[in-house]
């Protein structure tokens, strides 16, 4: 790392707080922020120097207009009609920009898995027990943390599901 910055400076501070009310604080040293932003998993991908699929995507949706996180590996899509049917909606759409923030209380990019503004439910894609590690924004587009895929579907609450959109 080469930021002045110590590491508790890396994480927003309500993902920081999040993580000392989870017991978390030792993850404080493994967050590793980046000079310019990883908005995409794309982008955290070749920052950090990992497989595309090793990124956790934390993605708002709205079903039936109530907010939804589902956490997705970076090299997926989404499959609204599988979420839909996870969920027994009659609609999913992605969610509005201030939707996500006023959810989440942090901007598109940035969102991390847990440690959000207000509860909602969260949905994880098996997908992302494929790995023994997985990175997910720590609540800005410069900063992203490791935790195992495991610890990680607990600390948000998940249920596991498989909504990865199938490619033919």
């Amino acid at each position: 790392m080469t930021s002045p910055e110590s590491p508790a400076t890396h994480a927003h501070p309500r993902f920081a707080e999040a993580l000392r009310e989870l017991g978390l604080t030792d993850l404080h040293s493994r967050i590793r922020r980046f000079p310019d932003a990883t908005r995409t998993a794309a982008e955290a991908a070749a920052a950090i120097g990992c497989e595309l699929s090793e990124i956790c995507k934390s993605l708002i949706f709205a079903a039936d207009g109530v907010p939804v996180l589902v956490l997705m590996d970076g090299a997926s899509r989404v499959d609204l009609e599988r979420v839909r049917q996870e969920l027994g909606a009659e609609k999913v759409t992605r969610a509005k920009v201030d939707v996500v923030r006023e959810t989440t209380g942090y901007a598109i990019g940035g969102v991390p898995p847990f440690g959000h503004l207000t509860r909602t439910r969260v949905l994880a894609d098996r997908s992302l027990l494929e790995h023994d590690v997985v990175w997910a924004a720590a609540g800005n587009p410069h900063a992203v943390f490791p935790m195992t895929p495991k610890d990680l579907v607990a600390h948000a609450g998940a249920t596991l599901v498989d909504v990865r959109e199938q490619t033919s």
